[in-house]
């Protein structure tokens, strides 16, 4: 099964997309996890990555669209993946629609978040994410803090605020989400396969009831 995960920076989908991942059992597989992998190492690519990454802009298509066909060989997400932060653009859509053609595969959900843009730049500057590679897990120091400051409950690692983490860059990224991003919801909606979710305070409806009802709705 493949899913992908839409909404604007924020909105909550590396956080759903974990819990569906425990939930499920398919691979959560993060665009940007990659890249900042790639930062972290000061590969050529990270390197690449980390110029327009910084600056809250998107990963050119070319680039992005070769580390997402890679990754789709690896035998850990035969069985099911979801993809938290790709596609970005409907070039990178019709491009994995090609690449999934070649494999016999399809797209089986697109679930698409959205958030008041006030709540995405608080969450935002008070997310904070387990330094431990292998662990990812995702706090906010606000809504969902871990037990002991600055320590991620499951492993024990440090916590860590990423650097584009700020308000100034993050009303960037939303900016350029509502430009280059949001085409893709109606590219899905046109294909019948687009789930729109709003996960907000407001309504009282947080990630972990969205991944509830998501866990039902395919294992039902």
């Amino acid at each position: 099964m493949i899913i992908i995960m839409l909404g604007a920076p924020g909105t909550g989908k590396g956080t759903i997309a974990g819990l569906l991942e425990g939930k499920l059992g398919f691979k959560q597989v993060s665009t940007g996890d990659i890249f900042r992998k790639n930062i972290q190492k000061q590969t050529e690519l990270g390197k690449l990555a980390n110029s327009y990454m910084e600056k809250g802009n998107l990963v050119p298509d070319d680039v992005t669209i070769k580390i997402v066909e890679d990754r789709l060989e690896q035998p850990d997400v035969q069985n099911g993946i979801i993809l938290d932060g790709f596609p970005r653009t409907v070039a990178q859509a019709e491009a994995l629609d090609k690449i999934l053609e070649g494999k016999g595969k399809k797209i089986d959900m697109v679930l698409n978040l959205t958030t008041p843009e006030e709540e995405i730049i608080e969450r935002v500057v008070s997310r904070r994410v387990c330094s431990n590679p292998e662990c990812k897990t995702i706090y906010n120091v606000i809504m969902n803090p871990p037990k002991q400051e600055g320590i991620c409950d499951k492993c024990g690692s440090e916590l860590i605020q990423r650097k584009d983490d700020n308000e100034e860059t993050i009303k960037t990224r939303i900016a350029t989400y509502m430009e280059q991003t949001s085409p893709l919801v109606e590219y899905y909606k046109n294909q019948g396969i687009l789930k729109t979710e709003e996960v907000s305070q407001r309504i009282n409806r947080l990630a972990k009831d969205v991944a509830d009802d998501i866990e039902s709705e395919i294992t039902c």
